[in-house]
This record gives C-alpha cells, structure tokens and sequence, in this order.
C-alpha cells in the first residue's frame, strides 16, 4: 500500500514538472513570437519612412536644379546661364515695347478723318501726336507734306515706315545671338567631358565605368541646359516676330487707306 502511494506521488510530481516545462515553453515561444512581430512592425515603419522620403524628395525640385548646376561645371553652366538671362531681358523688353507700339489702326484712321474734315490739317496732326504708336508717328510724317502733293506723302510714309520697322526689329539679331550660343556652349562642354572622360581612362589604362561616369554626366548635362535655354528662347524670338508681322501687316493696310483720306481731303480742297 505504501509503494502504491510513493508510485503515485511520484507520477503527479512528474506530471506537474512536465506541464509545468511545457507552459514555460509554450510562454517562452510566445514571447520570441511577440518579439518577432515588433521587429517585423519596426522593419515595416522603417520601409514606410523610407518610401515617405522617397517621395518627398523630388519636391525639392530647385535644389536638384542647383545640384545640376554644380555637377555641370560652374564655368560652362554660367555661360549658358547668363544666356538665358540677356536673352529673356532683351524678349521680355521687346514684347513691352511691342505690345506699347499696337495701335487701333481703324479707330485712329476715323479720328484723322473726322479732324481733317472739320479741322484741317493741323487738327488730325495733332490727333497723331497725342496717339502711341508707330502708326501715329507715320501717319504725322504724311500729314506734315501733305502740300507737297499725294506722291510726296506716299514716299514719305513708306521712308519712315522702314524705320520704324527697324525700330521694331530692334534686338532680335541678340536674341538669335543667344538662341545659336546656348546649344553651342553645351556641345562644348560635352566635347570638354568626354576628353576628360577619355583622360582618365588613359591615365589609368583600364576602362572603368565609376572614372568614365563623371566626365560623361558633364558633357550630359551641359548638352542638356543649352538645348533648354535654346527652346525657351526660340518660343519668345517666335511670338516677337509673329508680333512684328501683324503691326507690320496693319502699318502697310493703314497707310494705304491714309492715301485714299488724302486724295479725298484734297478733292474737297
């Protein structure tokens, strides 16, 4: 009886050890499980933040532009730079000066008609001094030889119509300048890049991609920032000339119905 009793005293000691080593266990995986997942988590918010940088920093986009600038070469991208600037001041002042010297040809020639009519002479060249515009300043040049007949004033009007076309025309020939300048100092600068590229490879006897890399992004960029500065400026030189056309185009029809108000003052003369 009393070996029946120590054999059962011994089995539930061992089975109490033994679910007590297995709860130990299984609180131990549980806690290597937990860890796990933490790391797993913290692994995930790293990626995420990451990717959240990754994102952001395209924002910074005159920073790129600056850093561009610099891996580009200072003397060579100063140049191109500086094209750009002259280019677009001269654009810039002509497309003022342009939009100032367009005129209502139409509104004006009714004016001078309606002065000569009740006026004279002195009247409608009046109305031309207090208009802008080189029409008004073409139109004051025929008045002003208006006695010295029909003929005189149509060789007049069309002496100073050339020079006020020149006048408009003033700077495009700089702004062309800069338009052929630009790509040129960025071809420059890629031929520059390469013979540095191939320098380093000479030096070093082997082809190297991290040696070659740099010279190549050089010439890359500079061929780039030219051609940039090029379209910009050729879209501006574009919209000037098209401008000058049309007040070129409204001088030349306001001109003509000017002779025909002349020779009908004269008429009534």
């Amino acid at each position: 009886m009393k070996k029946l009793f120590a054999f059962f005293a011994v089995f539930g000691m061992m089975t109490f050890g033994a679910s007590t080593m297995f709860a130990q266990e299984g609180t131990e995986a549980q806690e290597e499980q937990a860890v796990e997942q933490v790391t797993a988590a913290e692994t995930a918010v790293e990626e995420v933040a990451t990717d959240a940088a990754a994102v952001e920093a395209p924002k910074g986009v005159h920073k790129q532009i600056k850093a561009k600038f610099i891996e580009g070469g200072a003397i060579f991208m100063s140049f191109v730079l500086l094209c750009l600037i002259f280019g677009l001041a001269l654009a810039i002042e002509r497309i003022i000066y342009l939009n100032l010297a367009s005129t209502n040809t139409k509104k004006l020639l009714q004016s001078i008609e309606d002065s000569l009519n009740e006026g004279g002479v002195e009247a409608a060249k009046e109305v031309c001094r207090n208009s802008r515009g080189p029409v008004a300043s073409i139109f004051y040049q025929g008045l002003d030889r208006i006695d010295e007949g029909v003929e005189v004033v149509e060789k007049s009007v069309v002496s100073y119509g050339s020079v006020q076309m020149g006048l408009l025309e003033k700077g495009l020939t700089w702004i062309s300048l800069f338009i052929a300048l630009a790509p040129m100092l960025g071809f420059m600068g890629t031929v520059i890049g390469m013979i540095e590229a191939f320098d380093k490879i000479q030096a070093m006897g082997d082809i190297s991609a991290t040696a070659v890399a740099g010279g190549i992004k050089v010439a890359l960029i500079t061929t780039v920032s030219g051609l940039i500065v090029a379209i910009i400026l050729q879209v501006f030189y574009n919209y000037i000339v098209s401008k000058i056309d049309g007040i070129v185009n409204s001088m030349e029809d306001a001109s003509i119905s000017l002779l025909d108000i002349l020779v009908k003052y004269n008429m009534k003369k």
